[in-house]
């Protein structure tokens, strides 16, 4: 850490208004479920959402620095990499099968729970899980060397997200059956490393809110991980 007295000071008005605009972006998309009868897009706005919680963060509460250009910059190459990622696979597939088993399981009026239980949630999640990101771009104090640990270990998590989510891609594209299991590349030394690499990455960008002196954060990768 740079300093172990430091303090780091959230405008937390600007973080509250940035929930407003997560809501009304998961609004907007249960709209568009409704018209679909599918709720599965959620998937794609997920990142997008956290980087919503980010930029209008920064923007309200004019948050400059080395430290929220380089939030900014880590969680949009996130943030997009894994909503082109997931919109692409999800092209022409229909409703998630995790979807439709809770689609089911909340029956009647679907389509009224899932602005709560679907939309609503995954925008309070998102919400909180970018605190570490907002409170670490709140600091101007000079970057040190947690927040290189920070970007090493981000890198490492992008690479086995990314990477893990390519080889996953391909092997079903080239998989003789459905039987078929993927232990080779990434997938031969974690059953996930799609998920590894998200849970890593995130305690990356918690690593510069400790550096920022926002150690209080570390309730939201320890929500990522665990989700």
């Amino acid at each position: 850490m740079n300093n172990g007295a430091l303090t780091v000071v959230v405008d937390w008005n600007a973080y509250a208004l940035a929930l407003a605009f997560i809501a009304a972006l998961a609004l907007a998309a249960w709209i568009l479920s409704i018209l679909r009868r599918d709720v599965s897009h959620v998937d794609s706005l997920w990142s997008l959402m956290i980087l919503t919680s980010l930029a209008v963060y920064l923007v309200i509460s004019e948050a400059t620095g080395a430290r929220a250009n380089l939030m900014l910059l880590m969680v949009t190459i996130w943030a997009l990499r894994l909503s082109l990622h997931i919109t692409i696979r999800n092209h022409g597939e229909g409703e998630d099968r995790r979807y439709r088993a809770i689609r089911q399981n909340n029956q009647p009026h679907f389509w009224f729970k899932s602005l709560y239980i679907v939309f609503g949630l995954q925008a309070l999640l998102a919400w909180l899980i970018s605190l570490p990101a907002v409170a670490a771009s709140s600091s101007e104090a000079p970057l040190g060397w947690l927040d290189m640990a920070a970007v090493l270990l981000w890198a490492t998590g992008m690479f086995f997200e990314a990477v893990g989510d390519w080889q996953l891609s391909r092997f079903q594209r080239e998989r003789d059956s459905n039987e078929a299991v993927l232990d080779r590349g990434l997938w031969r030394y974690t059953r996930h490393p799609n998920y590894f690499g998200e849970a890593l990455l995130w305690w990356g960008v918690y690593l510069a809110a400790l550096s920022a002196g926002a150690w209080w954060s570390i309730f939201a990768p320890v929500l990522m991980t665990f989700l």
